[in-house]
């Protein structure tokens, strides 16, 4: 494996994880379904949502909050009731079912803020059905989790897999805004939030991460763009000071093949295909989306609501094990880590 993996950990496992419905009209609920079904008792979740969304045969529990979970989990699905008020089908997003989406979301925070939860894993939104249908405020799901994680850190993006994870800067913004957009400020607070939860969540005790240059060649020394030489050398100098292991600012096109990943544990790329395509194109139906940076553990699958798929049985949970599994590796990672 090119990365450090997250260590193993032995004593007893972390709770149950919350997870979020996300959009019912979306494929949420049937990879819900599927994973549970997969992995049942070994890894126990709560869902959060409403039953008439399941399928009516399927064994379901209602619990009072996530911690109970485990002690039903290996016979039925464990669930944590929401009223949805609407009639979303599926591939159909009902607009009376918004606030309720944002109400499962809010639940599944509270669980994790109240411990009852070791981690938080979200399935997919549609940010547009909910700005229309509730008139959701937020530019998206992370930020949305900020609020109400009451943090002051931003949070960060990671996409992770067993063969890479890598970071982008700069996100959903056009890629004429990318150089105004990146400041030596943002590369600064992403590299140390990246570097620290790496150690805190994926049990890395001394983080190796490659940066990527802005420029095609990193900027060729010059000549095909100033931004390297301008201020991301002296601001990788500056953290390389405080006695973080970084490489950079590197070829974006030489970063991400075999040899070159087994160098570090995670890529810092400038903006979002940089890091994205070779995420997805490395582990399309397994890459997990983390969120760094807040004050509790938030995975998701990497993927959105597929509406055009939705109820016809096609969706794979793939992405969704991935995400459940990862918040159990690093809730007990960050069990174990002594603090900084």
């Amino acid at each position: 494996m090119p990365l450090s993996p997250t260590p193993e950990r032995s004593g007893p496992p972390p709770a149950a994880i919350a997870l979020s419905c996300g959009d019912p009209a979306g494929i949420g609920p049937e990879i819900a379904v599927k994973a549970w079904k997969r992995l049942g008792a070994t890894l126990p979740f709560a869902y959060i949502g409403a039953r008439k969304h399941l399928p009516a045969a399927l064994p379901v529990q209602t619990v009072a909050n996530t911690s109970e979970a485990a002690e039903v989990a290996g016979e039925a699905l464990p669930l944590i009731e929401v009223d949805f008020p609407g009639q979303s089908r599926p591939g159909q997003p009902d607009a009376e079912d918004a606030a309720a989406v944002i109400a499962a979301i809010t639940r599944a925070v509270d669980e994790v803020k109240s411990g009852h939860a070791a981690a938080l894993t979200t399935c997919p939104i549609s940010k547009l059905a909910l700005i229309e249908g509730a008139g959701f405020a937020f530019p998206g799901h992370t930020e949305f989790l900020a609020h109400l994680a009451g943090g002051t850190r931003r949070p960060v993006m990671m996409l992770a897999s067993d063969a890479l994870r890598c970071v982008p800067v700069t996100i959903h913004i056009p890629l004429a805004d990318v150089p105004e957009a990146l400041t030596p400020g943002l590369l600064t607070e992403t590299i140390r939030i990246t570097s620290a939860a790496l150690r805190r969540d994926f049990g890395i005790a001394a983080p190796r991460l490659a940066v990527a240059g802005l420029n095609p060649h990193a900027g060729e020394g010059g000549k095909i763009g100033s931004e390297e030489l301008d201020w991301i050398e002296h601001t990788l100098d500056d953290l390389r000071a405080e006695g973080l292991a970084l490489s950079g600012p590197l070829p974006a096109d030489t970063m991400f093949h075999a040899a070159a990943r087994a160098r570090y544990d995670a890529a810092i790329a400038m903006y979002h295909d940089q890091a994205l395509i070779p995420a997805k194109t490395l582990a399309f139906d397994t890459a997990v989306n983390v969120t760094l940076g807040l004050p509790f553990i938030r995975t998701s699958p990497d993927h959105g609501t597929a509406y055009d798929i939705a109820g016809q049985d096609l969706a794979t949970p793939a992405s969704l094990c991935a995400a459940l599994e990862m918040a159990r590796r690093m809730a007990t990672a960050r069990a174990s880590h002594a603090p900084d």
